[in-house]
């Protein structure tokens, strides 16, 4: 992990991390994220010198052939300082006011600078709802696409207007990444308003080393981040990390990086040792598997028997009605649903082939026994393990 150990892993470690890097250098399809903490402060409301500066870059990197999506925050913060208010509100009917506002602020701020460059912009707006639904995904998808091929650049934001508590991403590192699976992006560059992710949570150990390189998926980075927030945005380092391992799913790498560095993306998409790396080390998903392991509220858990989560993690099988002590939630055929241990661990998401009212009556049951209980019988898998994503380990 990019950091200590003896002299052979401390070189083993640095080559790994060149050759990823290099892979960063050379992706074709980038998502950046700039967040709130970026982009505006307490006086100014968005920092326009700071946004014509990323936008410079982007516009050289996109000169190089590249394709590039920006997820950008800001628009309550914006809001929040147009309005002239004390600071954020804290209802969502007031969230929502002050980000219709500043929405307005930030689409003039991008298409500006973009505009000054020769270079179209599109404002796309998603909630949960765009890409859970699996039509709408397969839309947001295509029009993203299209945008690309046009040569224009994306920016997204989640649509917090008309979003709730019950649909909305929740920040917009998540939404960054799973714009990531989405087109399938080689590279996620995430900048903030701290250098990287520190060795040991900063806000205790102000000295704490910047972590230069880490698998995306390594359990012992859950130690070293915090749970701080800021007044002015969602994010974290926490949602840091777990876009990171998102992104990861379709094989893209992320990088975390400060960004007031002087040109920090062009730095970045050169392969330069900035902020931190957390690199996908496993094989990409599927489209489809993607699309289900993307689904941040599910209808509803499934309760696994531990003969059952080992069978899921060990041996790739389906999920079948004997190994389910318990059903939560209310659920249809086909809508995505958790597979969780008897302890709370998530263990794998996908498509169910009953609804939950079944499954209770399905509950520990052979399949052979599934028409007797049911009256009928649809599938002898409650989960197939074509509609079944890990997202475990052993």
């Amino acid at each position: 992990m990019g950091a200590s150990g003896d002299d052979d892993d401390v070189g083993n470690d640095q080559h790994r991390e060149q050759a990823m890097r290099r892979q960063v250098a050379g992706a074709q399809t980038v998502v950046i994220k700039i967040g709130s903490a970026l982009l505006t402060d307490r006086t100014s409301g968005l920092s326009r010198a700071r946004i014509d500066e990323w936008c410079a870059q982007m516009s050289g990197l996109m000169s190089e052939g590249r394709q590039l999506l920006l997820v950008s925050s800001g628009a309550v913060a914006e809001g929040v300082q147009r309005l002239g208010l004390a600071q954020r509100p804290a209802t969502v009917h007031g969230l929502q006011a002050a980000a219709a506002v500043g929405q307005m602020g930030l689409v003039q701020a991008y298409e500006g600078a973009f505009s000054a460059r020769g270079r179209h912009t599109a404002m796309v707006l998603l909630t949960h709802d765009d890409l859970s639904d699996r039509q709408r995904y397969l839309n947001a998808r295509a029009t993203l696409a299209e945008l690309l091929k046009l040569g224009v650049i994306p920016v997204i934001n989640e649509n917090d207007t008309v979003a709730t508590d019950e649909i909305r991403f929740g920040d917009n590192d998540t939404l960054a990444a799973l714009v990531a699976n989405l087109l399938q992006a080689e590279a996620l560059v995430i900048l903030t308003d701290t250098d990287g992710l520190h060795d040991q949570d900063p806000t205790l150990n102000p000295q704490a080393p910047i972590v230069s390189w880490a698998d995306a998926s390594d359990a012992r980075l859950d130690a070293k981040v915090g749970e701080g927030v800021g007044d002015l945005g969602r994010g974290g380092m926490v949602t840091k990390l777990k876009a990171a391992r998102i992104a990861a799913r379709s094989g893209a790498h992320t990088v975390i990086a400060g960004g007031r560095q002087p040109d920090v993306l062009t730095r970045v998409l050169r392969g330069d040792a900035v902020g931190t790396l957390l690199s996908a080390s496993v094989l990409p998903l599927d489209a489809r598997k993607r699309w289900i392991a993307g689904h941040l509220k599910p209808r509803g858990d499934l309760v696994l028997d531990e003969g059952a989560v080992q069978a899921l993690l060990t041996r790739g099988v389906s999920l079948l009605p004997v190994g389910v002590v318990a059903v939560r939630g209310r659920f249809s055929r086909g809508d995505v649903v958790r597979c969780v241990a008897g302890d709370g661990r998530l263990i794998a998401q996908g498509l169910a082939n009953y609804s939950s009212a079944e499954v209770a009556k399905l509950e520990g049951a052979s399949t052979s026994e599934i028409r007797a209980r049911l009256g009928f019988s649809l599938e002898p898998e409650l989960v197939h393990r074509d509609n079944l994503v890990l997202m475990a380990t052993v």
